[in-house]
């Protein structure tokens, strides 16, 4: 499997041009937003949002440049709520730096992530589209649904699996559907096609999620660019923990129960755990399940390049290590 850079190569000049939209609606005048924005932006990331955006887009047909203003869009709203989360879960690493919060304290983040809302709205005002506006306010809201979703989940092992993937869908997935859906409304294809792009979209984001939740058992903290084992320390039940509570030994099951409650489980003792139950296996399996249903809402759409890449980008996301 290619790496993502090399996957995106065919899209490097949109890509590119997405950047300077970032950097031209960060100018802002007030020293701090610009500070903050740049910090935050310039950190790296996979930029996998605003790149289905783009493809998506492409994938329909679409010809003008308003998909460049989108994918910006796209990305201030994630970048907003990388801000918000990290203040709410106290991290203090994120892409192998100090967060935005650790830098620069949780007032200026949160208010900086407000600013970051505010401007994205702004500009999708300036693509003067009633369905993208619909769209992209009510992905916001889902995904603010989502965090408050999360924060009541916290340190309940009692939460089921459905309402695991439900926060998965409100506060992860969303944003890659409606990325997705955008591009296709911006083509102005039919609803149907705008319904398969954002299947892939939702299906494709779960599946990113998923394997995101993995790699925090099984990663390593130098690649990743964040701790291992954040989520336990926050106290949330995700799917391998959740998994070890379904099929696991007694002990184990006690053992994850406490970790989640506490949310300062032992962190090679709950691993064991997981490997005793098999649970990155389980989690994999369902993070491949979604891939073959992204994949498998592209069925519609006519044979191309691009198409193959949005294929390949859904499988991407069981291969990435970061």
């Amino acid at each position: 499997m290619p790496s993502l850079n090399e996957l995106l190569k065919p899209i490097n000049a949109d890509m590119q041009a997405v950047d300077q939209v970032i950097r031209d609606c960060l100018d802002s005048e007030v020293v701090l937003i610009r500070t903050i924005g740049d910090y935050i932006i310039g950190s790296g990331g996979k930029r996998i949002r605003p790149a289905l955006a783009l493809l998506s887009s492409r994938a329909f047909g679409y010809q003008g440049d308003q998909h460049l203003k989108m994918a910006a869009v796209i990305e201030f709203i994630h970048t907003a709520t990388l801000l918000h989360d990290d203040v709410v879960d106290e991290s203090s690493l994120r892409r192998g730096r100090s967060t935005a919060n650790e830098m620069f304290g949780n007032a200026a983040s949160v208010l900086v992530g407000d600013y970051l809302y505010s401007r994205a709205f702004e500009m999708m005002v300036e693509v003067d589209s009633m369905a993208v506006m619909q769209v992209m306010s009510q992905a916001t809201k889902v995904i603010s649904e989502g965090e408050v979703l999360q924060l009541m989940n916290v340190n309940d092992p009692n939460v089921t699996q459905e309402g695991y993937l439900q926060v998965v869908r409100f506060k992860t997935a969303k944003l890659f559907e409606a990325a997705a859906r955008v591009g296709a409304i911006l083509a102005n294809v039919s609803e149907p096609m705008q319904e398969a792009a954002a299947t892939y979209g939702r299906h494709m984001g779960t599946a990113f999620q998923l394997v995101d939740d993995l790699l925090d058992y099984s990663g390593d903290t130098q690649t990743l660019g964040k701790t291992l084992g954040d989520d336990l320390r926050e106290g949330k039940a995700t799917l391998p923990l959740l998994h070890v509570l379904a099929v696991g030994n007694t002990q184990d099951q006690a053992l994850v129960r406490q970790a989640i409650e506490k949310g300062d489980g032992d962190f090679d003792a709950v691993a064991q755990a997981i490997m005793r139950a098999d649970a990155l296996t389980y989690t994999r399996q369902a993070a491949e399940a979604e891939v073959t249903l992204a994949i498998e809402a592209l069925s519609e759409l006519p044979d191309s390049e691009t198409k193959y890449l949005l294929q390949q980008l859904a499988g991407h996301c069981l291969t990435r290590n970061q």
